[in-house]
């Protein structure tokens, strides 16, 4: 396979198909069109027909490339945020979360701990060999208690961290993968470390799921320091 080929976005070879797909679709129907009218009622149809499957597969390749563009490619490790805490009150930080492909945001978390989760969709089979990368997505941030007794009864916190991408590509790999096998949908990662005033950590994710790294002293002592 060409390297610029295997360099592509998936959503944007899936914009390039649905495209394509649309301008054979609207032929075939003006084609359709013109038999009709001149009675060729057989062929006609037969065109219209043709016409609505191309249209049909063309809007599904549409609909795929919305939902992968709300996914990060992933080909190696890499930091895909940054965390920086600042501490409010006993159990209560301030988690600045800077996101490499959104804008920062704040939170507030309760607890010892944080945690962050993302959806990762890997292909497999032929989506392997058409070199399609490995995506991720970042799902929620929560805060987590050390002591198991707290989890289940202190105050807890848990913010969404994905914005609406109009359609649920990880739904429709999941539900419908006997006839959609070039993705495995079912793969979801998860990683926590220790809160502390002024820790900052990077989030790396690779093909393997979510890590955490210290930045900064703090953090690392805090990493050092967990019991």
């Amino acid at each position: 396979m060409p390297a610029w080929i295997a360099a592509l976005n998936p959503e944007t070879v899936l914009v390039v198909i649905a495209g394509i797909g649309g301008l054979i679709a609207l032929l075939l129907l003006i084609e359709a069109v013109r038999r009709l009218r001149d009675w060729q009622i057989r062929s006609g149809i037969v065109f219209l027909v043709i016409a609505a499957v191309v249209a049909a597969l063309g809007t599904a390749g549409g609909m795929l490339a919305a939902g992968l563009h709300s996914y990060a490619r992933l080909t190696m490790e890499q930091e895909a945020a940054r965390a920086v805490f600042r501490e409010l009150a006993p159990k209560r930080f301030e988690l600045l979360l800077v996101l490499s492909n959104a804008p920062a945001r704040r939170f507030e978390l309760r607890g010892d701990e944080w945690q962050i989760d993302a959806r990762v969709l890997k292909w497999k089979g032929m989506g392997t060999v058409l070199g399609l990368d490995t995506l991720y997505r970042f799902e929620r941030v929560a805060g987590r208690y050390a002591d198991t007794a707290q989890e289940k009864s202190a105050p807890r916190t848990v913010h969404a961290l994905p914005a609406d991408a109009g359609f649920d590509l990880w739904t429709l790999l999941k539900e419908h993968q006997r006839w959609l096998p070039l993705a495995d949908a079912l793969y979801g990662s998860a990683a926590y470390a220790p809160m502390a005033d002024g820790a900052q950590y990077a989030v790396n994710v690779s093909a393997t799921g979510l890590l955490l790294r210290p930045l900064n002293e703090t953090a690392t002592k805090a990493v050092g320091g967990w019991k």
